[in-house]
């Protein structure tokens, strides 16, 4: 494993597409959280127009199911280190942390929080805004073994121990990895 250099990108791509989280996406991101016993989540996202509706739709089902929401955190797409944000986020008293999109903020504040926080990709679950083999690249895949989401149909991804991901469910097949 390469340990991170920095924690930030040297050189960021630009601003990809602002993906709209599914109501697919939703209800399989709240399914993942309950298998996995958790009671209260923490809602990260950029604050894109498309970012800021997945997380308030991820909240709102989170809480009709009975969830706690511990906290909710935007980042921008541009700032200064992302340290604030990461912070607040990984700091949140949650069973799990979701995420979403877009992109190239998202990557800057996981950067951040592998760097600087005790955040944990294995107890993260994101958006297909995230789980797309290009935007963990920013990142590092292999930095982020164990992060799971869900795809616009529905299907599981998680982040292999190799920095691979392995897809479940609708669409590309059971176990395929991409």
């Amino acid at each position: 494993m390469n340990p991170l250099t920095s924690p930030l990108l040297t050189d960021p791509p630009p601003p990809g597409p602002d993906l709209a989280v599914t109501d697919t996406e939703v209800t399989v991101l709240v399914a993942l959280a309950q298998a996995r016993g958790a009671r209260s989540i923490a809602v990260g996202s950029g604050r894109t127009p498309a970012a800021l509706a997945g997380a308030d739709a991820i909240t709102r089902a989170w809480q009709a199911a009975g969830g706690v929401v511990a906290a909710t955190t935007t980042w921008p797409e541009t700032a200064a280190s992302w340290l604030c944000q990461a912070r607040h986020f990984a700091d949140a008293p949650a069973d799990v942390w979701v995420m979403t999109g877009p992109e190239v903020g998202w990557a800057q504040v996981a950067r951040r929080l592998l760097w600087s926080t005790s955040w944990r990709p294995d107890r993260t679950l994101a958006t297909a805004a995230i789980g797309r083999p290009a935007t963990l690249a920013l990142v590092g895949a292999r930095q982020l073994r164990g992060l799971t989401g869900a795809d616009a149909n529905g299907a599981t991804w998680t982040v292999t121990d190799d920095g691979g991901l392995t897809v479940t469910g609708p669409g590309p097949g059971p176990g395929r990895s991409r």
